[in-house]
């Protein structure tokens, strides 16, 4: 074919391309109806940019659109998906509560899938859901987060004595707590979940390949190397087999030790449930089919799930408690009042689950600095199908939903606006008053299934910091702004200055 030839094809192509990126924008058009949203998008890219240049600006765009919205809603397009935003808290609990095939899919992320895999937690769906929750569960009962506090104290410990070495060093300057607070809290999951069976070096690899992880989480999907995507991807797959063999250690340690071998760990308290079903089994001549989720494999992926779940948020609500406690000293005077009437750390012993229980101020402080601040602001979903939201508006099939537990959290209580811990006491309640707009942990069968090992370690936390440190935040403008990162924190890294509020610390607790 000549250059003339093709240079006569041109106009054809051109009027090919354009007619494609009309019927891009009536699409788009057509799904958004009625809903408030940008009228023209950029073809398959979108408004994708703007939400990854800055994501706080972007959803909060869209959190004023959804406002001005009767329905509570806002629309957007994003790499050549129709993407909704969900204010009002009912509509979020309907989306919640059909999480389903012929409803909604859980994304978690909207490019999860690529990152987590088909057979992540989040995915699942009836019947084979509940099996695995039900298989959770006993990682959580009072007994395990008994034994997690002992192991969070002693991790906890460790890293306040050093942030105040940091800090003494720093002279003048403050210090950004936010990658502090990150480390401390992957070296507790770390030594919460699997315990004994990651060596140091295994823990410096873990924590490189996390640290790819939560890049890629924020960065343009493009699954090519030397990308941050693609580094992400592959540093899952090394952390759920290193969780793996884990979970293979601790089988054998279960395997071989007497039936009241004590668990030291989450995947000991997960395997000796698995071991024990198998002897019991074996002792009665079932022919049961081995338990499901037991594999190896299967509970390293899930052990991730855990992970990714805790360790993000978590952080987040470690930054965001330093943080208000430091603009509200009347509430951070209580708390030290509370704790020093049940511990002190010149007993020389750690904090128990039973001291713990008696904070009920603490627990009301960290109740509300997730309410104020929830670390998880949105959960993506997917429409599975054409789904009717309303009796004016039908969700298309594919559209990526996002319902916002960060605006749930400030419709319905008392002054929403305030930071009041108080709301959760027992003489307001405003817990089980406004249940359904406290989505923090979310709804539905997908509701956080860790969270009392959260609160706890929150609840901890504060203690612990309160007592054994005297701090003070470096405020300059815009300082407590928010920044996705990818849950929520300060902008600036919640930089403080820190000096011991106590003559010597406790020593390590034994788990």
């Amino acid at each position: 074919m000549t250059a003339t030839s093709l240079l006569s094809l041109l106009p054809y192509a051109a009027t090919f391309l354009l007619f494609l990126l009309l019927l891009e924008q009536l699409s788009y058009l057509s799904k958004k109806r009625s809903l408030p949203g940008p009228t023209v998008v950029l073809p398959f890219l979108g408004n994708a940019i703007p939400l990854v240049c800055n994501p706080t600006r972007f959803w909060d765009i869209q959190s004023s659109l959804a406002k001005s919205s009767p329905v509570g809603l806002s629309a957007n397009y994003i790499f050549g998906r129709f993407i909704l935003f969900v204010r009002d808290t009912n509509l979020s609990h309907k989306i919640f509560a059909n999480v389903r095939p012929d409803a909604f899919a859980l994304v978690g992320h909207p490019f999860g899938k690529k990152l987590f895999g088909e057979h992540n937690l989040i995915y699942m769906t009836g019947q084979a859901h509940k099996d695995l929750r039900r298989r959770i569960a006993p990682n959580f009962t009072p007994k395990a987060l008994s034994t997690y506090t002992a192991l969070q104290q002693n991790v906890i410990l460790r890293h306040m004595r050093n942030w105040l070495r940091i800090s003494s060093l720093s002279g003048q300057d403050p210090i950004p707590l936010r990658f502090l607070v990150r480390d401390m809290n992957l070296e507790t999951s770390q030594t919460v979940f699997v315990g004994p069976y990651l060596d140091p070096a295994a823990r410096e690899r873990f924590k490189s390949d996390y640290n790819f992880f939560n890049v890629g989480l924020m960065k343009l999907p493009i699954d090519l190397p030397g990308f941050a995507f693609r580094n992400a991807r592959l540093a899952v797959s090394r952390l759920v087999e290193t969780l793996s063999d884990c979970a293979k250690e601790s089988r054998k340690r279960m395997e071989n030790g007497d039936d009241d071998v004590e668990p030291t760990c989450l995947i000991d308290f997960w395997m000796h449930e698995t071991v024990q079903e198998h002897r019991t089994a074996g002792e009665t001549g079932s022919i049961e089919p081995a338990p499901a989720h037991a594999s190896e494999a299967e509970i390293g992926a899930h052990l991730f799930d855990f992970l990714f779940a805790a360790q993000d948020a978590s952080t987040s609500s470690l930054l965001w408690a330093v943080t208000l406690l430091d603009s509200h000293p009347e509430v951070l005077e209580k708390v030290r009042e509370e704790v020093a009437g049940i511990w002190s750390p010149e007993w020389d012993s750690p904090i128990t689950a039973e001291m713990l229980s008696k904070m009920k101020y603490t627990h009301a402080v960290a109740r509300e600095v997730v309410r104020y601040r929830a670390p998880a602001t949105m959960v993506p979903h997917i429409a599975a199908v054409d789904f009717p939201l309303t009796e004016t508006y039908t969700i298309p099939k594919g559209t990526i939903v996002f319902p916002s537990a960060f605006e749930s959290c400030f419709q319905g209580f008392t002054e929403p606006e305030r930071f009041d811990p108080n709301r959760f006491s027992d003489e307001r309640h405003e817990d089980r008053v406004y249940k359904r707009n406290y989505l923090a942990f979310g709804a539905g069968a997908h509701q956080c299934v860790g969270q009392r090992y959260a609160l706890n370690h929150l609840v901890l936390f504060i203690a612990m910091f309160c007592t054994l440190i005297d701090f003070r935040r470096h405020r300059t403008d815009g300082c407590d702004d928010i920044e996705f990162v990818p849950t929520i924190c300060p902008k600036d890294d919640c930089k403080v200055f820190l000096s011991p509020r106590c003559t010597r610390f406790p020593a390590a607790s034994s788990p």
